[in-house]
């Protein structure tokens, strides 16, 4: 079995004007067409929240220029009205063009740049009221960024402020490492290249990121494999649904 390896992928060190940064954003889009990752997320999020009763205000963890979720908006709308969509990210890449595409299907979003782990010593202090919560917090090809220590202060901080995560990440595993060693087949450049493999050695199995949630006793907590190189996990906050 593959250890979890984690190391700072190429994307990370480059500017969010950076040409190669940019051409390999366009490559994350098609790699999460290949994956399936938005309509694996849709799935998931239709079983969360099937028809909520008033709108929604929904967090996207690392969600980078955005793009990931218009896809989610557009066949949610007409059960999802009015979701607050925040989409968090370390750099400014959500464009108004993005904005506007959202509020096509009724929903609003705003980008929030910060760091998340400023985000979460913020969350891990809020009061338990419904201004400071979240419905649901969404993680895409995030949560692998992170070794177990940061992983574990991260999860906290999603657990005391939302009843609802999902996140869908790397599989870890050897079917998944030769499949990123072929990604250059999409057209993807170095960059997306070498990160796709990096990627892979710090993806998830097994129910390791179960591990590390806490308080796991008092939510409902799902992790497996989805297909050959997506890991989802979910939890939910016990009497929620």
């Amino acid at each position: 079995m593959l250890a979890r390896r984690v190391e700072a992928e190429l994307r990370d060190g480059l500017s969010a004007t950076d040409p190669v940064a940019e051409r390999s954003r366009r490559d994350l889009q098609r790699v999460h067409r290949f994956m399936r990752t938005r309509a694996r997320l849709l799935r998931t999020l239709r079983q969360l929240v099937p028809a909520p009763a008033k709108p929604l205000r929904v967090l996207e963890l690392g969600a980078g220029d955005g793009s990931l979720l218009l896809g989610v908006a557009r066949e949610l709308a007409p059960v999802w009205p009015a979701v607050e969509l925040t989409l968090l990210d370390r750099l400014a890449l959500v464009d108004g063009a993005t904005v506007a595409e959202y509020a096509r299907y009724g929903w609003t979003a705003r980008s929030s740049v910060m760091d998340v782990f400023d985000w979460a010593r913020a969350a891990t202090g809020f009061s338990a009221d419904a201004a400071s919560r979240w419905d649901v917090v969404i993680a895409n090809l995030f949560l692998h960024h992170f070794d177990d220590t940061h992983l574990a202060l991260l999860l906290g901080a999603i657990a005391a402020s939302t009843d609802e995560f999902v996140a869908f990440e790397p599989r870890r595993g050897w079917r998944a490492l030769a499949g990123s060693h072929l990604i250059g087949g999409l057209g993807a450049n170095t960059v997306t290249r070498t990160d796709a493999v990096l990627s892979v050695h710090a993806g998830f199995r097994d129910l390791e990121l179960t591990a590390l949630w806490p308080n796991a006793a008092a939510w409902r907590l799902q992790e497996h494999a989805s297909g050959t190189f997506s890991h989802c996990f979910r939890a939910t906050l016990d009497g929620t649904q």
